[in-house]
């Protein structure tokens, strides 16, 4: 388990809090990554906890390539 040091770090780097970030945890691993419903309110929650925010065309993009099985594995090359 990661502990309170390992939290603090990451919120002063990302201003995310332990309580933002668990949450988030917790979606993932309840939610149903193959419902689109789901994939779209996680999308808004990272986009919000970044300050960047996702167009509709992006939102779509990602969610179907999630929804299709097409991630690659170096996501940062998907956009």
């Amino acid at each position: 388990m990661l502990g309170d040091n390992f939290f603090k770090r990451v919120e002063e780097k990302t201003n995310v809090s332990k309580d933002t970030i668990l949450s988030l945890a917790s979606k993932l691993q309840k939610g149903n990554m193959k419902d689109e419903k789901v994939l779209k309110e996680v999308i808004e929650e990272i986009s919000t906890m970044t300050g960047r925010e996702v167009s509709d065309e992006k939102k779509a993009k990602i969610v179907n390539t999630i929804l299709n099985d097409e991630v690659p594995n170096n996501v940062d090359k998907m956009f």
